[in-house]
């Protein structure tokens, strides 16, 4: 009799984009689904049985996202690690379509509705709710269990609700919470727009040595533990990955 051999794992996403970024490249749990124009872009990790759906946009732009496991990525959102904030998601958490998440944790058993916005340095404790078009600002912690109402203002630790039309309390709550220097990273409110935006430009540049990956130059997790969060499904064995010198 010949030997038998085991069959290769389906590749997951095969159609969708997965980008080597900063010498880290995406790793997606088998049983993981990726919509074929959804995009992957560095240190990003898929837990088991989550779906990321079409349009989502994942990058890690200096910082990781860790997705955790049933999680629902939902068409056109957008969720992205940076530097000082990486992103991380707990189980069981739904972002919802055009929806943007940024250097946040979600706890997990979490909505987070169409359009949604959450800011980098913000918390959302297990079971709370974002609906839609609401606004979780920097630094903003959302209690266990809290319900952010539909396109209302959540500011502060812990957070107060504040209903679109209050715009002086929403100024007053923005203030100390520092979005200049926790988003920009400068200090104020008073540095011109062209030195933010070349700031951001010069760090931007870093994706001009991106490397769209092969199905077969991609990462599955070795280990899919069925119930385990976001942060426990790293891959440790990620970085014995052979990187390509020309692409340096």
């Amino acid at each position: 009799m010949g030997e038998e051999y085991q069959p290769l794992p389906r590749p997951v996403g095969r159609h969708a984009v997965f980008v080597r970024h900063r010498l880290q490249s995406p790793r997606v749990a088998q049983s993981a689904y990726i919509a074929p124009n959804a995009v992957l872009c560095g240190d990003v990790t898929i837990g088991p049985h989550s779906r990321v759906l079409f349009g989502a946009v994942i990058t890690a732009e200096g910082g990781p996202v860790d997705i955790g496991a049933h999680c629902v990525i939902m068409e056109n959102a957008v969720v992205r690690g940076v530097a000082r904030h990486p992103t991380r998601l707990g189980d069981h958490v739904l972002v919802g379509p055009h929806a943007s998440l940024t250097g946040c944790v979600v706890e997990g058993d979490t909505r987070i509705a169409t359009g949604a916005v959450v800011f980098n340095g913000a918390r959302i404790g297990v079971g709370a709710e974002i609906d839609f078009h609401a606004v979780v600002h920097v630094n903003t912690v959302v209690p266990a269990g809290t319900a952010v109402p539909m396109g209302w203002f959540a500011g502060g630790d812990p957070a107060e609700l504040v209903a679109p039309s209050d715009q002086d309390r929403i100024r007053e709550l923005m203030g100390p919470l520092d979005y200049a220097g926790t988003v920009f990273g400068v200090g104020g409110t008073d540095t011109p727009m062209q030195d933010i935006a070349r700031r951001y430009a010069r760090a931007l540049a870093l994706h001009n040595r991106d490397v769209v990956l092969l199905p077969s130059q991609r990462d599955l997790l070795t280990h899919e533990p069925e119930e385990e969060g976001g942060g426990r499904h790293r891959n440790s064995a990620s970085a014995e990955v052979t990187v390509d010198q020309r692409f340096l």
